[in-house]
């Protein structure tokens, strides 16, 4: 995975947006952030539950381990490297799904 190929995954999700804040991509719904990372970085930060960030960490340490700062929120930094397209196309949805209005989910539950 790259950042290119990370953000046409984050940006083909409904009402997704890109903004660029703190000199970093941060990808929205609705004006909340779900996913951000640097063109030029080779890793990317994924919103998740805690218990998602638990087992991906525990999976693979040496492409996922807790975000500094929002780490305590379940988020999950992601080595894009050592991620195969299929399971970051999952954590992206599901990122977005955490974010996301309920009803916009609901509104888009065939789609995605």
């Amino acid at each position: 995975m790259n950042f290119e190929r990370f953000r046409r995954i984050c940006l083909s999700l409904p009402e997704s947006e890109e903004v660029e804040t703190w000199g970093e991509a941060t990808f929205r719904v609705r004006g909340r952030i779900f996913a951000m990372g640097s063109p030029e970085g080779r890793s990317v930060s994924l919103k998740a539950s805690l218990d998602d960030q638990a087992g991906l960490v525990a999976m693979d340490p040496k492409t996922f381990e807790v975000a500094a700062y929002t780490g305590r929120f379940g988020w999950v930094r992601v080595r894009l490297p050592g991620l195969g397209v299929g399971l970051g196309e999952r954590l992206v949805r599901n990122a977005w799904e955490r974010t996301a209005p309920r009803r916009l989910v609901a509104q888009n539950a065939r789609r995605l």
